[in-house]
Order: structure tokens, then C-alpha cells, then sequence
């Protein structure tokens, strides 16, 4: 699906109850998080976020986490067929990883940007191609809802409440409307939530 402006823009998080990305802890804080990103619906969820996409938006520590993680996986016949299908989009796909460090691309198929998301991703929806996704990277999932140009969001619930660390939805947002357009809860009380942004 293409938004009516061009490509769509996609967003995929994970949330505590509390709408928080980490802990208390800081950005490394994932101990609330960890237990349920392995669930069925977790993976499912994986599932949707990157057929009708062709971008990978990503910023630097998740880049160097992924390269780690992701590539063996996508050569893995004994994974999670969720995990290697997501595994083998992400090898394949175009990368832009967001950086004020990076010297050179860490990974086929990826450049380095040091600018502001929005201005990015206003040059990407310009271009031919499917979805730009921009997955787990907070950094960059936040000033493109601030510049309302998130069309999708993909949001995944766990059943905890981290009781501090950042959140995703801050005051200062933009006023927006959105539809749900598809949900899935399952055990071990993770809820899967796709919103499209109305227009």
C-alpha cells in the first residue's frame, strides 16, 4: 500500500504498558521487554512489519545489534521461520543507518546519513520503492512522529509496567488521528497493534 503522498512510512516499537522503550536503567534497559519479544505473537507481529517494505531505517546501535544478530539467522534452516523471514528482508533490503560517527556503511546494501529524519525520509518517499520502515530505532521513529510522517505504527504491548525510562509519545506531539486496523493478543499477555494514520 502507498500513502497518497508517496511511500508509506512505517514505525515498529515496543512498548511497556506505561508506554516506555526502556527501563529505568537507560537506553540499555530492555529487562522488562526481554521475556516477551520471543512470543508467538511477538513473532507474528514481525511478520507484518516488513513484507510491503523495502527500506530499513535504523540507528547506530541498533545497526551494530542487528549486524550481530540478524545475518547468521537469515542462513539458519533450524530458525524461526518469523525470525528468518525478517532476518533474510533485512539483509536484502535498503539500509540507511543514521550516525554521527560512522565512517564508512557497516553492511551491504546500506549508507551512512548524519541529518535530521524527517529530511531523510522526505528524500526516500520521493524515490520509487515500497515501505520505509524504521524499526525499533526510538532516535528516529521520534522526530518523524513529531514532523507527522508516520502512516503506520506498529506497536507491541507487554505486560509490564517499566515504571521509568523514556517514552515514545511525548507531550509536544502533533494532534493525530489513527485507526486501528488490526490486533492480536496471545500469551504471555503480549498485544500486537497495527494503527494507520488518518488522513
Amino acid at each position: 500500500m502507498t500513502a497518497a503522498n508517496g511511500r508509506r512510512v512505517t514505525a515498529n516499537l515496543v512498548l511497556s504498558i506505561d508506554g516506555r522503550y526502556n527501563g529505568p536503567g537507560g537506553p540499555g534497559d530492555f529487562a522488562a521487554f526481554a521475556p516477551y519479544v520471543g512470543s508467538e505473537v511477538a513473532r507474528r507481529q514481525m511478520s507484518r512489519i516488513w513484507p510491503e517494505a523495502s527500506t530499513a531505517l535504523i540507528g547506530r546501535l541498533n545497526a551494530e545489534g542487528f549486524m550481530a544478530y540478524w545475518p547468521p539467522l537469515a542462513e539458519d534452516d533450524t530458525a524461526d521461520p518469523h525470525d528468518r523471514g525478517y532476518a533474510t528482508w533485512l539483509v536484502d533490503a535498503e539500509k540507511v543507518v543514521f550516525s554521527r560517527t560512522l565512517a564508512e556503511a557497516p553492511w551491504e546494501r546500506t549508507r551512512v546519513v548524519n541529518a535530521p529524519a524527517p529530511e531523510v525520509v522526505a528524500d526516500l518517499k520521493a524515490e520509487e520503492g515500497g515501505d520505509i520502515l524504521a524499526n525499533n530505532s526510538s532516535s528516529i521513529i521520534k522526530p518523524l512522529l513529531e514532523a507527522d510522517l508516520v502512516d503506520r505504527l506498529y506497536l507491541l504491548i507487554v505486560p509490564e509496567v517499566a515504571g521509568g525510562g523514556q517514552r515514545l509519545f511525548e507531550d509536544g506531539l502533533p494532534a493525530t488521528k489513527w485507526t486501528l486496523v488490526e490486533q492480536e493478543a496471545g500469551d504471555p499477555g503480549v498485544m500486537a497493534l497495527v494503527y494507520d494514520r488518518v488522513r
